[in-house]
């Protein structure tokens, strides 16, 4: 029987989904070493969604390829009509130099491939995973609603988008999320992003929400890192600052061992604890963290103890990506004019 997973509305549009999802990247994709057995992940797929975590996150770029492949194969059986599947793109190549594309044919060709990788008739919510600078927004979701009215998707979300950005989509076809790094050392989204989202009705979805891992093991992560796992390069966990940065982890820990809850669930729920429109999509290769996952949701925080946690970001150093410009954050695109110029 499936656990009692509260479920959230995810934007103004109609979507529902768990109030925790599950990041599938890591079965898949190189970036955090070897993609781990086909028939371990498919098992963990299904115990995620028998659980009630029924949000499920992918990218073509996450493999690339294969991990929709995974997902595809993971939901035949009726496990389809269990769950809200996210997938996303324009990261052309995500263990190079990435290229993003957000043309109209690319938009197009990536959700028929994507579809078909998955094996399904529809995507649930389709995201444009980094922003193209050189495309108008308003080109690429034009392509993006073509593809709503015609029933191969039902929603569509942003990814690392800026608030300008996010404005000019929106006024297009309405975006019901965006995805961005949310936890509580990576907080850049709070000052503009969360409060256009909210005035515009749109859904959080944050991924990273355990900090790549470190707000759930500390230091001993990276010494636990396999060959080719690209966190070994992030700037937090490198020399001085990732001495510094045990501090974070530390007040996480300290805070558990009052309330009886491990770090993970701590630093899970204060993300939680941000809003009714929040869904933390925290991912994981074993079925042990995800039922430790699962147990943040049943975690009361006091808003005295939310203050304490805020507080830890304020000890944080380095940047919370190893390329920050490919995290396109800031990204806006060239104005309509200029593409109607072009096109003629």
């Amino acid at each position: 029987m499936a656990a009692v997973v509260p479920r959230i509305k995810l934007g103004s549009q109609g979507l529902e989904v768990s109030k925790q999802g599950l990041g599938c990247m890591s079965m898949s994709s190189a970036v955090y070493g070897p993609p781990k057995p086909e028939t371990e992940m498919i098992a963990l797929i299904h115990h995620a969604i028998n659980s009630g975590i029924t949000f499920l996150d992918t990218s073509d770029a996450y493999g690339p390829h294969t991990n929709e492949i995974l997902i595809g194969k993971a939901l035949k059986g009726g496990y389809r009509e269990k769950v809200q599947l996210a997938t996303k793109f324009s990261i052309t190549d995500m263990l190079s130099k990435a290229e993003i594309r957000g043309d109209p044919e690319y938009v197009r060709a990536s959700c028929e491939a994507s579809l078909k990788r998955l094996d399904v008739d529809y995507i649930d919510l389709y995201y444009i995973h980094r922003i193209d600078t050189r495309v108008p927004i308003e080109v690429t979701m034009g392509e993006l609603k073509k593809l709503v009215e015609e029933g191969k998707i039902k929603y569509i979300g942003l990814s690392e988008a800026s608030a300008s950005t996010i404005r000019r989509a929106h006024a297009v076809h309405p975006i019901t999320a965006i995805q961005n790094e949310w936890s509580l050392w990576s907080r850049d989204l709070e000052e503009e992003l969360i409060p256009t989202c909210r005035e515009l009705g749109i859904g959080i979805v944050a991924y990273s929400p355990l900090g790549r891992g470190f707000l759930s093991a500390g230091p001993s992560l990276i010494q636990n890192l396999p060959e080719g796992d690209f966190r070994k390069i992030f700037p937090r966990f490198q020399g001085e600052n990732l001495e510094h940065n045990r501090a974070v982890y530390e007040g996480i820990c300290e805070l558990g061992r009052r309330k009886g809850c491990s770090p993970s669930q701590i630093a899970l729920a204060w993300v939680h604890h941000q809003g009714e429109d929040v869904s933390p999509i925290p991912g994981t290769t074993k079925v042990e963290n995800l039922d430790e996952n699962v147990g943040a949701l049943r975690v009361e925080l006091s808003p005295e103890e939310v203050s304490e946690l805020s507080s830890l970001a304020d000890l944080v150093k380095g940047d919370r990506h190893a390329f920050m410009n490919n995290t396109w954050k800031n990204a806006d695109t060239p104005p309509l004019s200029s593409w109607n110029k072009t096109a003629a």
